[in-house]
């Protein structure tokens, strides 16, 4: 067992400082009183290579089109370097979001999805693809994630199923609006998606309805 020269006291396990003065122990240690997180170590490791390798793509991309002015052919007035630095910060930000404590799994994942198709947009408007992606790719991702919303809703049990119908009904119904005053000519695929949205929001409501006004009740404190 170590003991402190100034504290006078013993100290169990295998800490090298003193708990009280900061002080170096003297003594034989003895076994560690708790086990030591590997786990948290080589997750730490993983975190902090993979962020190495972005940072070092994003300066070599830079680099390479700035420096030596090596561009994409039949796009050389696009900067990919910058584009592609976009997409990695956008990476590095959906990882911290998802790692972060509260938020809940819908609005993490409603989030993320929104981040990419307006990563994808401004990519799309430089290399000729925005029609495709305003008209198709955006349409069929929300869909797809008010679908995913609507199965949480149905699993829940922590008493979050408003949440869910809320962004259900905010991601469906909001891009609409926008593109309804943007441009007259809708396409079948939001009206199709906005359509999904109004159905899985009124059977969220008819399957979660107690759950639902439960949790008015004890939001509202009513």
């Amino acid at each position: 067992m170590k003991k402190c020269p100034y504290c006078k006291i013993d100290v169990g396990g295998d800490l090298k400082k003193c708990p009280l003065c900061q002080s170096k122990l003297a003594g034989v240690a003895g076994e560690a009183y708790f086990p030591k997180q590997t786990h948290r170590k080589i997750q730490s490791f993983l975190y902090k290579l993979q962020l190495f390798i972005i940072w070092t793509l994003i300066i070599a991309g830079i680099g390479v089109d700035f420096l030596f002015d090596i561009r994409i052919p039949h796009f050389e007035n696009v900067h990919y370097s910058l584009i592609i630095a976009m997409w990695l910060i956008a990476f590095e930000f959906g990882i911290m979001s998802q790692f972060r404590r509260g938020g809940g799994s819908s609005r993490k994942m409603t989030l993320v999805v929104f981040i990419i198709l307006a990563l994808l947009s401004v990519t799309a408007y430089y290399f000729d693809f925005l029609e495709l992606t305003l008209n198709w790719i955006c349409p069929v991702a929300i869909t797809g994630t008010m679908i995913a919303n609507f199965v949480l809703a149905m699993i829940d049990r922590k008493g979050n199923a408003m949440v869910y119908l809320l962004t259900n009904l905010l991601v469906g119904v909001l891009p609409y609006i926008v593109l309804h005053f943007w441009d007259k000519k809708m396409p079948a695929t939001w009206i199709i998606c906005t359509l999904m949205s109004v159905i899985l929001f009124v059977g969220a409501i008819i399957f979660k309805s107690r759950s639902v006004a439960g949790e008015i009740r004890r939001r509202l404190s009513v």
